[in-house]
């Protein structure tokens, strides 16, 4: 038995021996190379442009205005265990990349391959068509080629000179529609309570806990928006390709018609109806680009020099100073929901954009503001937190321009209505001035599975926070009342702020969205433009002819942009590279859409000036 013993602890000596050892190995070899690659990042080698070269452009993920704050090593860890790593794409980034090759003279031509390109909103899309417009304007010439074409994919390739599909792909034309889940019969099976607080006849952003259908004034304000930016949508592709205004919705209405009349071809379809200019495969469109741009220096593919690596010869947009003036312009992107508190990844965290803003105004260089905005709203308090801010920093002297995103609508409005000037898309969603409150009780819920709560109190509101016990009415009338006074200041916010009669307030009110053509009708935006537009505008208000735009950022923030950058290249790294990709297949989260749960328990008085557009058209 000791002789057993013996042995079996030597095995076990030895594997505890061997797992040590291994851990240990494995250790020094992922520190290793993670020092590799972290000293790679700072001596990459000079990146070559080669002459007469085409630059392709190839967005990849969701094209945003703020990258989402992700850390290095989770983007390096996720890599290595295959966990899928948000894509994004930065706007500015293509912008700067388009602007600068439009003056590099061994840029010849623009590639658009879209494949990889996910949702992103129809103002940003024709953001990115004005610079190409510009860039084609130098005598250059832009070219889209992918396997297929989603609606987003196929509007930004319709500023393309020409448009090339491979045979077996498709351009996926269906027109906008805006559809959300309604649980309000769910919510009865499971005996929920969903306790509403609401001021505003269109304010639909509680229908889906309320209704098991769309409500007729939601289908009404709907259907004007809606029907404004699929007027839009078509009548910029028909300009661009020479097509008449109405011929988007033929084509797509007896689409069985044009496609029995190619035969059942899709990809001869579009031809024939001339939203394409060709139809090439792969190797072809290879053998077509090498004959305008040549051969690369390996004789691969055609003479290219890839989007992201083309980034690393820019120097951005709006990060370094350039003119040697002591005017600047502040810039600062605010996108996702408005949150109460600070250091919320993705959203809007009113302490965060309140620290900025006061750091914009303790500086003396910025003689103005740009607040570049993209929210559907959030947390009623936290928009006044910033509104607040923002008033303090006008007090100072400082102008404030608004430029506003896709979405600006609700807490984003209440937030910009005092600004001096609101700058827009005409695809700009905005208004939905009205609030609400959402307040759940469970306590039937809890009693069907044999559950029940119980318990004595001081006052009739002692319990107001337990969800388990019906609602008080006395709570249920104080909630009801702050939310109209809410509202009533919501209304005084925007007439002062926007020197609008209270009576035509009103009506434009009560929880309405606009598109941005009816709202700068209706004056709540006061021209259309991009953020470059609004940083002109803003220099015109502090009267400033030498000037630099630059973002805001905290203290120790460039550190924070080196590792995102960092991770940025360990995830190119990771992703397989090339011209030539396979369609992108986004996640669509159809019930985090419709539901994001998680803004509804952040204002600390459960107020929300929220606009919840339900797998909205403003992304393609």
């Amino acid at each position: 038995m000791k002789k057993f013993f013996q042995i079996f602890g030597r095995i076990f000596y030895w594997l505890w021996k061997l797992l040590t050892t291994g851990c240990l190995v494995f250790t020094h070899f992922v520190v290793l190379v993670f020092l590799l690659l972290f000293l790679a990042f700072f001596f990459q080698p000079q990146v070559r442009v080669p002459e007469g070269s085409a630059l392709i452009l190839a967005p990849k993920g969701v094209i945003v205005e703020k990258a989402t704050a992700i850390s290095p090593i989770s983007r390096i860890i996720n890599g290595f265990a295959g966990i899928p790593i948000p894509r994004e794409t930065l706007l500015q980034d293509i912008l700067d990349a388009v602007n600068t090759a439009a003056i590099d003279e061994k840029i010849k031509i623009i590639v658009l391959s879209l494949d990889e390109m996910e949702s992103s909103s129809l103002n940003q899309l024709n953001t990115i068509g004005l610079a190409i417009n510009a860039f084609k304007k130098t005598g250059k010439k832009v070219i889209a080629a992918s396997d297929q074409y989603s609606q987003g994919q196929y509007y930004l390739a319709s500023y393309a000179d020409e448009i090339f599909l491979n045979p077996m792909g498709n351009v996926s034309l269906r027109g906008f529609g805006v559809y959300g889940l309604y649980i309000k019969e769910l919510i009865d099976r499971l005996a929920i309570n969903f306790h509403i607080f609401r001021v505003g006849t269109y304010k639909s952003s509680t229908e889906p806990f309320l209704r098991n259908d769309m409500s007729a004034e939601a289908k009404e304000a709907n259907r004007l928006w809606l029907n404004n930016l699929w007027e839009r949508y078509c009548r910029d592709i028909a300009d661009n390709r020479g097509l008449k205004a109405d011929f988007l919705n033929t084509f797509i209405n007896e689409m069985p018609e044009f496609l029995r009349q190619a035969e059942g071809s899709m990809s001869r379809m579009v031809l024939a109806a001339n939203l394409v200019d060709g139809i090439k495969t792969r190797p072809e469109i290879d053998q077509y680009l090498s004959s305008i741009v040549g051969r690369s220096a390996d004789d691969r593919t055609f003479n290219n020099i890839d989007f992201t690596d083309y980034l690393k010869r820019i120097t951005p947009s709006f990060t370094k100073q350039k003119s040697g003036s002591d005017n600047h312009i502040g810039i600062i992107i605010a996108t996702g929901n408005i949150m109460y508190g600070e250091k919320i990844p993705g959203q809007i965290s009113s302490e965060d954009l309140c620290r900025l803003i006061r750091e914009a105004g303790k500086d003396e260089k910025i003689k103005a503001l740009v607040l570049r905005i993209d929210s559907g709203g959030g947390s009623a308090l936290a928009s006044e937190l910033i509104r607040r801010e923002l008033l303090r920093l006008q007090e100072a002297g400082k102008p404030l321009v608004v430029s506003m995103g896709a979405v600006a609508a609700s807490g984003a409005y209440w937030l910009s209505a005092p600004a001096d000037r609101i700058i827009a898309s005409p695809a700009t969603l905005t208004g939905s001035i009205g609030i609400f409150g959402i307040f759940p009780t469970f306590e039937e819920s809890i009693a069907k599975i044999g559950m029940h709560s119980d318990g004595i109190a001081t006052t009739r509101m002692a319990g107001a926070a337990n969800p388990t016990i019906p609602l008080s009415p006395e709570l249920g009338k104080t909630i009801q009342l702050s939310i109209e006074e809410g509202y009533d200041r919501f209304l005084s916010i925007v007439a002062e702020g926007r020197g609008i009669p209270m009576e035509k307030v009103k009506k434009l009110a009560q929880g309405r969205v606009w598109d941005g053509t009816t709202a700068r009708e209706l004056g709540l935006v006061d021209e259309f433009g991009t953020l470059g537009d609004a940083i002109t505008a803003a220099a015109e208000l502090a009267g400033l002819g030498d000037y630099d735009p630059l973002y805001v950022r905290e203290k120790g923030s460039s550190g924070n942009e080196i590792l995102r950058q960092f991770g940025l290249e360990m995830q190119h790294i990771f992703e397989p590279t090339g011209l030539f990709k396979l369609p992108a297949v986004p996640y669509l989260d159809i019930i985090g859409k419709n539901f994001d749960l998680s803004l509804f328990n952040n204002d600390p008085s459960g107020i929300y000036a929220h606009c919840l557009l339900p797998h909205s058209p403003a992304s393609l």
